[in-house]
């Protein structure tokens, strides 16, 4: 303790004037609106730079998982290319009803939420790039969610990982179909609800979307069941169904428009109002 009293006794000069300098300029940067925007500015370049270093580096520690998913997907389209029999695959974009590779915008997503009752996904692409509501968003492993909301360059989805979220699905064997919802629970599980019992299903079969959507084509993958639950009082299934991608590692994705989707709408507007 002598040798903190020592050693300001000794600087006491240098230390009162570092203090009449700080608050100098404190009162300077308050009093003048030029000085504290050159400030202000100054602290947003510093931190936006550490943001995009953190953000690189991130990048950069994940590239290993995203070179694997690459090299899994490759692996795919060419056990299709080479016409190898693969029931699992995921089919190609391109070959997609009423889809080609003109009607599809690669985007990315770059906000994710998937811990709240009602999750939404941001991708980096809006209305400059062709994106509007209601479009389909799927990657290589199946469906992602719909278009919520755009902006020039951005957009929001409503990710399957919402509660209000409502999906044409049906069973890939048997072509009978429910509504796909999510009961809020788990990040790797949807259900599928409104199966009729008729249906002939099994644990690990596949489920895809189904043929009345407008919004996705039919068959895209969606995941396979995992558990079936009996409802005695409505005589339907409630299907567990484990999805096939991982909600919570989404990278690039790819939006659908579909130019069927609106000559639909007006086609069912037009016989209801007759």
């Amino acid at each position: 303790m002598q040798q903190i009293f020592n050693f300001i006794y000794k600087n006491s000069n240098r230390l009162l004037f570092l203090l009449l300098l700080g608050i100098s300029l404190t009162l300077t940067i308050q009093s003048h609106s030029y000085h504290r925007s050159k400030i202000i500015n100054s602290a947003n370049f510093f931190s936006g730079g550490i943001y995009e270093r953190l953000n690189n580096l991130s990048e950069y520690l994940n590239l290993k998982i995203e070179n694997d998913a690459l090299a899994q997907e490759n692996a795919k389209l060419r056990s299709l290319l080479m016409e190898v029999k693969d029931t699992a695959s995921i089919p190609k974009l391109e070959s997609l009803k009423g889809i080609n590779p003109a009607d599809i915008i690669v985007s990315k997503v770059i906000h994710n939420s998937f811990d709240d009752h009602e999750n939404y996904l941001t991708l980096n692409s809006g209305e400059l790039q062709g994106v509007k509501s209601d479009m389909g968003v799927i990657n290589s492993l199946g469906i992602v969610g719909i278009v919520d909301n755009t902006s020039a360059n951005y957009s929001t989805v409503v990710s399957i990982l919402n509660i209000k979220s409502q999906i044409n699905a049906k069973l890939k064997n048997s072509n009978h179909f429910g509504s796909l919802t999510w009961d809020g629970k788990s990040t790797g599980f949807v259900q599928l609800i409104d199966v009729p019992r008729l249906a002939s299903i099994r644990k690990g079969d596949t489920i895809v979307t189904g043929g009345q959507s407008v919004i996705f084509p039919e068959n895209i993958n969606i995941g396979s069941i995992y558990k079936i639950q009996k409802d005695n009082q409505t005589h339907y299934y409630t299907i567990q169904v484990k999805l096939f991608n991982d909600m919570t590692n989404l990278g690039h994705v790819y939006i659908i428009k579909s130019k069927d989707r609106e000559e639909i709408i007006n086609l069912e507007k037009a016989e209801k109002n007759e």
